[in-house]
């Protein structure tokens, strides 16, 4: 079975919405990773706000799934940077994916 192609990221303007938050909020935490010289999340993070920027609708998923990795309950981003930039992209995070799994169950 041949699947369709999938939809470009403009004609979800939610899933789109979603990404573009998360990229802008993982870009004041990479500034800030750098700043704090907490170069493991620096390294983590680097390509994370251009990857959620520019990747399409099916990658969408594997970029935030990675990034949602950050706050593992042994290893977290949340205990070397501050809970006002970690909470927010965890949350817009978890908003990408409930946009992406809509859309999924709607195709």
């Amino acid at each position: 079975m041949v699947r369709p192609p999938e939809p470009a990221r403009h004609e979800l303007p939610a899933i789109d919405e979603a990404a573009l938050a998360a990229a802008r909020s993982a870009d004041k935490l990479l500034e800030c990773a750098r700043e704090r010289g907490a170069q493991r999340w620096a390294d983590f993070l680097a390509l994370v706000p251009d990857q959620l920027r520019d990747a399409g609708v099916g990658e969408l998923w594997v970029v935030a799934q990675r990034a949602r990795a950050a706050y593992g309950h042994k290893d977290s981003i949340r205990e070397a940077l501050p809970s006002d930039l970690t909470e927010p992209f965890l949350a817009q995070l978890d908003v990408l994916r409930k946009a992406l799994m809509r859309e999924r169950a709607e195709r």
